[in-house]
């Protein structure tokens, strides 16, 4: 873009690496989804040349995202688990409304469990502005953001950092949970559904999140769309454990009936069908 205004190149850069971050979510989310995928039929799922998602590929393998083969991509044992940063731009507006509904449970001057996770993050920004409240939380990064509110109570758990999602997990973390009690705990999951329950990536996450569980008045579940129905390495509890789910996926979709029908109480701010 040679003799173009300044303005214009950093406008058309900036599309361009939008373009580019919606398509590497899209392959992380696909080879998520199916365990595998090669260099053809992503380029023509994503209307891109072959050229274009071999460099997406060995980008997101440098990242460690997911392991190039010869000929495409595979998630590996426990599958594909998005960094934090990158989950934060998917669904960011549902995530809000998902958090709107959550703060409706929330009673004056409570004491709210949050793990981690972008829609527990907007949780904990609505609750903030609030307030007063108290968190007890194991994502450093949800601590981070409350501390300069004084009218919110920090409480961090100890544990053993997970750079992928900023968690404190593990003994350290269980131990400290097992002295607190907490009015209401809203647990961000990377799959519910009737058979598999509610899931996670990481085992010593699955069991920090039970303990979460096992020191609350009531256990709510709040997961964007891309979640219903979905199932990864490890199980956190039976979808028995939890009270509510909190979801954008429309109310008729077909895991949101079952959940109900076990008498998960389901609150939907989707109107179309996931």
């Amino acid at each position: 873009m040679a003799g173009a205004h300044p303005e214009h190149r950093d406008v058309a850069d900036r599309n361009r690496r939008a373009l580019r971050t919606e398509r590497h979510l899209r392959i992380l989310e696909y080879v998520s989804e199916h365990g595998a995928a090669d260099v053809a039929g992503l380029a023509a799922w994503l209307e891109v040349s072959d050229a274009t998602v071999r460099r997406d590929l060995q980008y997101l393998h440098e990242q460690r995202l997911l392991q190039r083969t010869h000929g495409g991509a595979v998630a590996g044992d426990a599958g594909v688990e998005l960094p934090l940063r990158r989950r934060e731009e998917r669904f960011h507006a549902e995530k809000r409304d998902i958090a709107r509904a959550a703060l409706d449970l929330v009673p004056e001057s409570a004491v709210v469990g949050l793990t981690g996770g972008t829609t527990t993050t907007e949780i904990a920004r609505l609750l903030a502005r609030r307030g007063p409240v108290t968190i007890v939380t194991n994502a450093v990064n949800i601590a981070a953001e409350m501390v300069p509110h004084p009218q919110v109570g920090v409480v961090v758990t100890g544990g053993q950092a997970r750079s992928s999602t900023w968690e404190l997990v593990g003994p350290g973390a269980e131990k400290m949970l097992a002295d607190y009690h907490t009015d209401i705990t809203f647990l961000g999951v990377d799959g519910i559904g009737v058979e598999r329950g509610c899931t996670t990536h990481d085992p010593l996450e699955a069991a920090t999140d039970r303990a979460f569980l096992a020191g609350t008045s009531e256990a709510v579940v709040v997961a964007d769309r891309s979640k219903i129905g979905r199932a990864t390495f490890a199980r956190i509890c039976p979808v028995d454990s939890v009270r509510r789910l909190i979801t954008d996926a429309a109310p008729d979709h077909e895991e949101l009936v079952r959940l109900r029908d076990r008498g998960v109480l389901v609150t939907s701010t989707g109107t179309v069908r996931a």
